[in-house]
């Protein structure tokens, strides 16, 4: 398999996915005895309820120093050091100083809910496909809702993946008041390229959340938060019916890898050049919350 290349905003150029677990997802996904596991054992809630688990564990805390050395994390963003994390899924579920992630302050732009590797769809009538020319997921099953589907079917989609070595927390990309937040049940099979690209429909139809956000000039925007393979649970930290404002926290992700959808009311966005530039050619964008991901035309 490929490796997974994306393109850097900020250093204005493509680098190379460094993969956390890369033999294991290759293997799960690439050979006849993994896809086996797969169907067997690792897509099951159990699973990925036991590895959460695990990852609670305090003895897990010596994971930590290592991983952020592996992987080039900056240290110095965390609210906590190091070694005041209890364990590897407090260290993965971290908070970041506020000065960290600076938001997006102009009124008339949307800032990106997670860091990650960012894919947009500006209008998903006319969807050229994801991770691969020509495939795209169904949105009836994606939403679980034939009329809301219909309602967003000519609207604009931003997909945000996290990778394990990315900051967790998910926030708001613009001001509005959220509703409850409703939970759709399914497997939780892994949101990496590698098992994307055998499978796009994996994003409809994993364990998933979605929230309503009633905006000022944006109408309803839908904001939903995909489950994955070794992902303990998704968390909820915002209070429903209390308005929020751009780049306030909406909740966190346990361990593992993980995306988040962002879907707009047609015709009122419009995404920034380099998003939908590398997004036509199926290369994801990598972006930090709270830079501004596009432009509000309503």
């Amino acid at each position: 398999m490929e490796d997974i290349v994306y393109f850097d905003r900020y250093a204005g150029q493509e680098k190379t996915e460094l993969v956390y677990g890369d033999q294991a997802l290759r293997w799960t996904y690439g050979t006849t005895m993994g896809r086996l596991a797969l169907a067997a054992v690792v897509r099951r809630t159990f699973f990925s309820k036991w590895y959460g688990w695990r990852m609670d564990q305090p003895s897990t805390r010596s994971r930590i120093a290592e991983f952020v050395e592996t992987y080039g994390l900056d240290a110095d963003e965390f609210e906590k050091t190091v070694s005041e994390f209890e364990s590897f899924n407090d260290f993965f579920a971290r908070r970041l100083k506020s000065e960290a992630r600076p938001i997006e302050s102009s009124p008339d732009r949307f800032v990106f809910p997670a860091d990650g590797r960012h894919l947009c769809v500006p209008d998903l009538s006319k969807a050229g496909g994801l991770f691969i020319k020509g495939k795209m997921f169904c949105l009836t099953t994606l939403l679980d809702d034939s009329e809301l589907a219909t309602r967003y079917q000519n609207g604009s989609l931003l997909l945000s993946r996290l990778c394990p070595t990315d900051y967790h927390r998910f926030h708001f990309p613009v001001d509005g008041k959220p509703g409850t937040t409703r939970l759709i049940n399914g497997p939780l099979y892994s949101v990496n390229p590698i098992a994307l690209c055998k499978n796009i429909e994996i994003l409809a139809t994993n364990k998933r959340t979605i929230t309503q956000l009633e905006t000022p000039n944006l109408g309803t925007v839908l904001l939903l938060e995909i489950g994955a393979t070794c992902v303990g649970s998704i968390r909820q930290t915002f209070s429903p019916e209390t308005a929020v404002c751009k780049g306030d926290e909406k909740g966190y992700f346990r361990f593992g890898g993980s995306s988040t959808i962002t879907i707009f009311e047609p015709g009122r966005i419009q995404f920034d050049h380099d998003l939908v530039e590398q997004s036509s050619i199926q290369r994801e964008l990598y972006a930090k919350m709270g830079d501004h991901a596009g432009q509000i035309l309503a």
